[in-house]
């Protein structure tokens, strides 16, 4: 029993193979849950990968943000805007930067 979020064309992929998916379609609320426990997964999937597969992983993370991101009304683009607006503010992590402490000045 797999009993997880899939994508669109899988069911598809599954009859080609002469196999039958059982499948339902989500609320939205249940769609929201299944892909934020989807944005978890392959996150634990992109740090188990390496190379190309870790591209992959990383490809599938970007799937999830963009249909979290039109839950909410937006798109990727706009993800990405806010990023780059908010890198420009705060920075990236582009110098490796680890903060150990902050000492407060009186």
């Amino acid at each position: 029993m797999y009993q997880k979020l899939v994508r669109d064309k899988i069911p598809e992929i599954i009859k080609n193979n002469g196999e039958e998916p059982i499948t339902r379609i989500l609320t939205d609320e249940e769609y929201k849950k299944e892909l934020e426990k989807k944005l978890y997964e392959e996150y634990n999937e992109v740090l188990n990968s390496k190379g190309n597969d870790r591209i992959e992983e990383l490809a599938d993370m970007l799937e999830v943000i963009s249909s979290l991101a039109t839950l909410e009304g937006e798109s990727l683009d706009k993800v990405i805007e806010v990023a780059k607006t908010k890198s420009k503010k705060r920075g990236s992590f582009n110098e490796k930067i680890f903060l150990e402490n902050v000492i407060k000045k009186d």
